[in-house]
């Protein structure tokens, strides 16, 4: 039965029409565009299986709102009642485990039907807690973002008022301090209020901003890309590894590289003030390297020596260097 399932004439595609049209107006509406009708009618076709090319390079808002491909959160649900796969349209029988259910979106499947369903999670708001620890990708495709918030935010404090506080991201703010923005960030998102009347250290919001990419539940490196970036680091000349470095991030999800280009461009401008605020590149590189590229797991892969070594040398090259690699 699975085998002759075709995904774009699912109930899928019936049952979720309305939730994806909202998605897709709210979108819209975010970026703004002159086409706006147009481009919603385009995105109609596609969700109808019908595949439309749309050049969006002459748009001068095209940046502001990415689709990053991601797959479903599938994990074995109990459900209450009477429930339906949502690929098949069959019900889901039993009384226990009957079925999967995406924690993100919460598209329900039989366990057969999950292994079919392309990567087009659409995360939904109200299934998520907070921001903190939760998945990159997931958080910007729920926020329509091209990048969380939580960064955006604490990068314009700290440029705002903090570029020349000496030991910037050295220096460690109040925890209990930290842990209050933590809150108030996973509570009140992007109406957080991070004035100099509420948080008048700026170590405060450097040090949340530290703590927001270290609860990654995968580094903004990623451990895919992490053994690349140290092989280019490794390079005899400086254009070796920026071509190496340029390379490397390709493989990045879209949300990590837009959100580690921001920060690259923005630890750039920490260091053009390095003899204020006394953080050099490799200073910077030596405080971020265990959250940005934290060791793989497979350490077979890694071909860095014992330590951070690489690892810093490799961010040192990025921030240095980023107008070249990312652009």
């Amino acid at each position: 039965m699975h085998s002759h399932n075709s995904y774009e004439k699912s109930p899928y595609m019936t049952l979720n029409r309305l939730k994806r049209r909202a998605v897709i107006a709210q979108s819209i509406r975010r970026t703004e565009l002159p086409l706006a009708s147009k481009r919603f009618l385009e995105k109609e076709k596609e969700l109808e299986g019908r595949i439309v090319m749309v050049d969006h390079e002459d748009s001068p808002t095209s940046s502001d709102t990415i689709d990053y491909d991601k797959p479903h959160n599938f994990k074995t649900h109990t459900f209450k009642g009477l429930n339906w796969c949502e690929f098949c349209g069959n019900f889901l029988w039993g009384f226990t485990a009957q079925g999967v259910k995406c924690e993100d979106c919460g598209f329900s499947a039989h366990n057969k039907c999950s292994e079919k369903v392309p990567c087009d999670c659409c995360p939904d708001l109200k299934q998520l807690r907070g921001v903190f620890g939760i998945d990159l990708t997931t958080l910007v495709k729920a926020h329509r973002t091209t990048r969380p918030f939580v960064v955006d935010k604490c990068i314009g404090e700290i440029e705002r008022r903090g570029l020349e506080a000496e030991g910037l991201y050295r220096v460690s703010g109040f925890a209990e301090e930290i842990e209050n923005l933590k809150m108030a960030l996973d509570r009140d998102g992007e109406d957080t209020d991070m004035s100099p009347e509420v948080y008048d250290n700026i170590n405060v919001i450097a040090g949340t901003l530290k703590l927001y990419l270290r609860l990654l539940p995968i580094p903004l490196i990623t451990f895919d890309t992490h053994p690349a970036l140290i092989t280019a680091a490794q390079l005899k000349t400086v254009e070796e590894q920026k071509k190496g470095m340029k390379d490397a991030l390709t493989l990045l999800p879209g949300a990590h590289l837009n959100t580690l280009k921001i920060l690259m461009e923005h630890l750039n401008r920490v260091v053009a003030l390095r003899s204020v605020n006394k953080m050099t590149s490799h200073n910077l590189s030596t405080v971020f390297a265990p959250t940005l590229m934290p060791p793989p797991r497979d350490l077979s892969k890694c071909v860095g020596l014992p330590g951070m070594t690489y690892e810093i040398c490799a961010l040192e090259i990025l921030i240095t260097h980023q107008q070249e690699i990312f652009s």
